[in-house]
């Protein structure tokens, strides 16, 4: 009899989709083993109505789920590496990071829609996002939108949203390349960190052999850049801090943002330095940008 692993996944059609796609890569390794997802709500997921810095931020995604793995109910949990807290509980590690899918963020607009409509809002609740999208677009109009894709996209086509920005990652994930009509680089606006990841969190103490198939070094260097600038920054759910870092011919590149909520000032930089100093990249960059900003007047860097 196979051994059977019950997975943890977000409700959504993405995130079981996402889910899948990791199952689907341990089958190939570990065909002896079988598996069943066991949905959840999250907090996250239920409270549509207010921004997430308003109630909690990103652990109202991950919290039924660290809870369905400390009581056995489920074996891992895949996340989205951009929607967990930077801090993990020491009894639930991180224990494997996926190939980084696109890390971009995309420009989507209501169907048949030709350009924006700059005379409607954008939908968007991410402090990040709308922080560099009134860069791109000054003068306009910011209005926030919940729910997952499906319930954005629907939100957008009504006709109220002259558009919305969505990850890159999701979209692809879901076969919805085809609602991208722009998508923006690190120079137009920096990705959250762990953006295009998925990471797989365990027990602390089990054997997690079997997920070692799923992990990605590209993925673990990068991502310790970004954490190590976020942590560094203190920075939580909808602080408008943006960091993502990209490996190339031993270095890693990595681009950061940082928003100051007394003064409302913000400073961008880009650094690089040997992969084996990621985490020192991460930090010193952050600290540059704190720099900067403490002896800055003006609003941007």
């Amino acid at each position: 009899m196979k051994r059977l692993i019950r997975v943890g996944s977000r409700e959504s059609k993405l995130a079981v989709t996402q889910t899948q796609s990791i199952i689907n890569i341990i089958k190939t390794h570990h065909p002896e083993l079988e598996f069943e997802i066991v949905t959840m709500k999250t907090s996250g997921d239920m409270i549509l109505d207010r921004n997430l810095d308003e109630v909690g931020g990103k652990g109202l995604f991950v919290k039924e789920l660290d809870i369905g793995l400390r009581s056995g109910q489920i074996d891992f949990a895949v996340h989205s590496l951009k929607d967990m807290p930077m801090l993990t509980p020491e009894d639930l590690p991180v224990v494997s990071l996926s190939v980084r899918e696109n890390p971009y963020d995309a420009l989507v607009l209501p169907r048949k829609a030709g350009e924006v409509d700059l005379t409607k809002p954008f939908g968007c609740s991410s402090a990040r996002r709308k922080l560099q999208l009134e860069r791109l677009y000054p003068g306009i109009a910011v209005k926030g939108i919940r729910g997952n894709v499906q319930l954005r996209l629907q939100k957008v086509d009504s006709g109220d949203y002259a558009a919305t920005i969505l990850a890159c990652a999701g979209l692809n994930r879901m076969g919805l390349q085809h609602r991208i009509s722009k998508v923006f680089t690190e120079k137009d606006m920096i990705p959250a960190a762990g953006q295009g990841i998925l990471a797989i969190q365990a027990r602390a103490g089990e054997d997690h052999t079997y997920l070692r198939c799923v992990n990605d070094p590209a993925s673990q260097i990068a991502f310790s850049a970004e954490r190590a600038f976020v942590r560094r920054l203190d920075g939580g759910c909808s602080s408008p801090i943006a960091a993502y870092a990209k490996i190339s011919g031993g270095q890693v590149i990595l681009h950061g943002l940082h928003y100051d909520e007394e003064t409302g000032r913000h400073a961008v930089g880009v650094m690089e330095m040997p992969v084996a100093e990621a985490e020192k990249l991460g930090i010193t960059l952050a600290e540059q940008l704190l720099a900067k900003l403490s002896s800055a007047k003006g609003a941007v860097i």
